[in-house]
């Protein structure tokens, strides 16, 4: 789904295609610059006559100094003397327009690869699966670094390879001795120096941009998470995280620090070595006569203005690192393929914030909690309820299935790369006009599941549809969750709890869903969630702002608003995380039985998860989750143990069957 900021101009070029043939990631992704050549070509242009007046500055006034100790008369002078000011103006003039151009070719690169980058993601089906902080360090510094490769990297070695060569070429024919040894020297400070910089730098920009997206995405925690987390204790935590994440970030600082200063001194010395051999060499061929006194000046004194061509080439080396590195991060985010990267690492004991990002049927953009930690006790118990195989509903074809689990595991990466599941063993199957509900104490693992039912996350065993993991040994030190995400559309709308709403109208927040949305259809969706007179009550109606995150509305209204967005959307499988959260218990049960009444109606197929168990009536299937108590006390010191689906069946079954959901359903009806 392309959307147009008002105002903004429509982009009518084609989106520029990425350069297919090659391994290198940013010569992928620099058509998606739309670079001129030409442009190009002209900053270097301007950039080698800088520095050529820069070299030219220098010889002539070695020459003139020479000369006019031999106390000529004055004429011959004027000639040098008027070379000395044009040299000396057109450096300045010539080096401001350098930046000029190049930084014109940059900053437009970077404009395109950004617009070029948010046209690909929104006509892309796939989910984005990174964290809110993440994506924002690759589409902010990530594409900052791809297009300083034109001003740091392309224009410097430009320059440097055609200054270098004419300088070479100027002192071989003063003297062909002192340009070999100055083309010598050119290749230690021009040539060894950047190399050995670049080693150095694919040791430390990997590490840097993974530190830098860690710092922005704990920061951004940070500052939109601040209540929750100070609730729950965590705040401190969180910031002492960010801390050593900086920390880290710092330390890699500190690494291309180091070898900037050793290219520093390596450039040093080739420039000190080009002069003391322009010196041996040039002395004995004055004293022969083959060289003059003011040739003799002008092949020692231009070398220390030729080594400025190279001085910043061991930067350039290093950004062209740099540049690859963040295209190759940016080349993950895009369809085709691409380069596999380790999965974001997340604490298994804290929440992972991971940002939703909708396929083209099911647009929704926001960041959502999923609490992946060890289960904790519940009145679900494994020892009052009878333990029952799960799949009980995956008989029949999946010809008509529009969402198939089988044997599916569910979890995120530990903070020791090792990925662990919250939730194991789930088999489900969906066909229109189903409805089925996740239950379990809080932790288990249910987002987790709906999450990856969404296709948000991959499967770390079984299947989802027709999205295969290879059945391992889960939490054994060589599992691996698969990097590569479905290409194909996924039409699944997951709900999150926590899910964005816009600083915009009523109506245009319904619009998300849909764009197309009429004014009967969102008063329909709000009346069936039950805000119909909230919207009545509204000073503008459908055109009334709710602010930012919708702080103008309470939580209970905001729940509401998210699934009348979802009724509106078009896809055909629903996953609702808590829709019952805020709302008081009539309310939440009414707004459960108009979902499921919902989905009947249309053919949808809906997946909610929810604490609350009175309204579960309407569900075709209850799925119980919860832990094996002998594995769960066993994982107190062997690590997390994952969920299991422990009961299933409808909600008047397990009501006759199990004691503590017949108890914990009683504990939610108010006593008479």
């Amino acid at each position: 789904m392309n959307i147009q900021t008002p105002g903004a101009p429509a982009r009518t070029a084609p989106v520029p295609r990425l350069t297919r043939g090659t391994t290198d990631p940013l010569r992928r992704v620099l058509p998606l610059l739309e670079v001129r050549p030409v442009k190009v070509a002209a900053a270097i242009g301007l950039g080698v006559l800088a520095l050529a007046c820069a070299i030219g500055l220098a010889a002539v006034a070695a020459w003139l100094v020479a000369r006019a100790s031999q106390m000529p008369p004055v004429l011959t002078l004027s000639v040098a003397v008027v070379s000395v000011r044009a040299f000396g103006i057109g450096r300045g003039v010539l080096r401001y327009c350098e930046r000029l151009a190049s930084h014109d070719v940059a900053l437009r690169g970077m404009a395109a690869l950004r617009a070029n980058l948010y046209d690909r993601l929104a006509a892309d089906d796939r989910p984005v699966t990174v964290r809110r902080g993440e994506l924002l360090a690759r589409i902010g510094q990530d594409v900052d670094d791809v297009g300083d490769v034109v001003v740091r990297s392309m224009v410097p070695a430009g320059v440097a390879v055609v200054t270098s060569l004419g300088s070479v070429i100027l002192l071989g024919v003063l003297l062909p001795a002192a340009g070999v040894a100055l083309a010598l020297c050119l290749v230690l400070a021009g040539v060894v120096t950047p190399w050995l910089a670049a080693r150095a730098a694919a040791r430390t920009e990997a590490r840097g941009a993974a530190a830098r997206g860690e710092v922005t995405a704990l920061s951004l925690e940070i500052l939109e998470e601040s209540a929750p987390l100070r609730v729950s204790g965590r705040f401190g935590a969180r910031l002492a995280d960010l801390d050593a994440a900086d920390a880290r970030l710092s330390a890699v600082a500190d690494d291309g620090a180091r070898t900037s200063g050793l290219a520093a001194a390596l450039g040093a010395l080739a420039q000190g070595l080009a002069v003391l051999a322009s010196i041996a060499l040039g002395i004995p061929a004055t004293l022969s006569g083959s060289l003059s006194v003011e040739a003799l000046a002008v092949v020692v004194l231009t070398p220390l203005a030729v080594f400025e061509a190279t001085a910043g080439l061991p930067a350039a080396a290093v950004q062209l690192h740099r540049s690859r590195e963040a295209a190759r991060r940016l080349l993950e985010l895009l369809p085709g393929p691409a380069p596999v990267s380790a999965p974001v690492s997340a604490p298994v004991s804290a929440p992972v914030s991971a940002p939703v990002s909708a396929p083209v049927s099911a647009p929704v953009s926001a960041p959502v909690s999923a609490p992946v930690s060890a289960p904790v006790s519940a009145p679900v118990s494994d020892l009052q309820v009878t333990r029952v195989t799960a799949g009980s509903d995956t008989s029949g074809s999946e010809d008509d299935a529009l969402l198939v689990l089988d044997d599916v595991a569910a979890g995120w990466p530990d903070g020791d790369g090792r990925t662990r599941a919250a939730v194991d063993g789930v088999s489900l199957t969906l066909r229109p006009g189903s409805v089925l509900a996740l239950a379990g104490p809080s932790g288990v693992g249910k987002t987790t599941l709906l999450m990856t039912a969404a296709g948000l996350i991959p499967p770390l065993a079984g299947r989802v549809g027709g999205w295969s993991a290879e059945r391992q040994e889960v939490g054994s030190p060589g599992y691996r969750s698969p990097d590569v995400l479905p290409t194909t559309p996924i039409d699944r709308l997951f709900v999150a709890e926590d899910g964005h709403v816009f600083d915009t109208s009523v109506l245009e927040n319904l619009r998300v869903a849909r764009g197309d949305v009429t004014e009967a259809e969102a008063r329909a969706a709000l009346a069936a969630v039950g805000l119909g007179s909230w919207l009545a009550a509204l000073p503008e109606g459908l055109d009334t702002l709710v602010g930012t995150d919708a702080a103008a509305v309470s939580g209970g209204e905001r729940r509401r608003l998210l699934v009348a967005r979802a009724l509106l959307a078009p896809a055909r499988v629903l996953l609702v995380d808590e829709p019952a959260e805020h709302l008081d218990g009539e309310t939440a049960d009414a707004l459960v039985r108009a979902l499921a009444g919902h989905a009947r109606e249309t053919g949808r197929a809906l997946l909610l998860a929810t604490h609350r168990l009175t309204p579960l009536a309407a569900a075709d299937e209850v799925l119980l989750l919860g832990n094996d108590t002998l594995a769960a006390i066993a994982g107190a010191t062997m690590g997390a143990v994952p969920a299991t689906v422990v009961a299933r069946g409808s909600h008047e079954h397990l009501l006759a069957t199990d004691p503590s959901y017949a108890w914990s359903t009683a504990q939610e009806t108010p006593a008479a």
